[in-house]
């Protein structure tokens, strides 16, 4: 089991987007992500996002608000990820070349248009909105193949459209 922290640095009308193409025999290698990490020992879920967000683009940023929770289940086809979703608007400093790739502000409008998995498209409109989520994106070898979710409102509550389920076909 990995914990980790996925984080969307924004600014009005734009989300700070890392593209993967740097390191060698990346998961990820070219798709666009948010910034984040894996836990240290120790550390909190907002600890990390913070040093993971500066060591990724070198901004000091501070109010992490926590979006949502997913669980990645064997998506490395190894261990069971546990992810916790946060928006950061409170931040100063210069971007740096990050080692993990290429750095880019991206219109809001835009971030569908990116390289990104499939998940992120389902997952990403909900990141902006003012509830938070757990949910699970099921994966077998890279190839998206369910995901379902739970919304809460104020004070903790699941909301009336609580449950959302699909599968996709494995031929996407």
């Amino acid at each position: 089991m990995k914990l980790a922290t996925l984080c969307y640095v924004q600014k009005p009308g734009y989300t700070l987007m890392l593209h993967r193409v740097k390191k060698k025999n990346d998961m990820h290698r070219g798709k666009w992500n948010g910034l984040g990490g894996k836990l240290e020992a120790g550390e909190s879920p907002e600890e990390c996002a913070l040093r993971e967000v500066w060591e990724e683009s070198g901004l000091t940023c501070r109010n992490p608000r926590l979006r949502g929770f997913i669980t990645f289940p064997a998506f490395d086809q190894i261990d069971d990820w546990y992810t916790f979703l946060y928006t950061l608007d409170d931040f100063d400093g210069d971007l740096i070349d990050s080692p993990e790739g290429d750095l880019a502000w991206i219109a809001n409008e835009r971030l569908l248009e990116l390289n990104l998995w499939p998940g992120d498209r389902i997952f990403l409109p909900w990141v902006f909105q003012d509830r938070l989520f757990s949910a699970k994106f099921v994966y077998d070898k890279g190839v998206f193949i369910s995901h379902e979710v739970t919304f809460y409102g104020p004070g903790g509550a699941m909301t009336r459209e609580a449950r959302q389920h699909s599968e996709v076909e494995a031929t996407r």
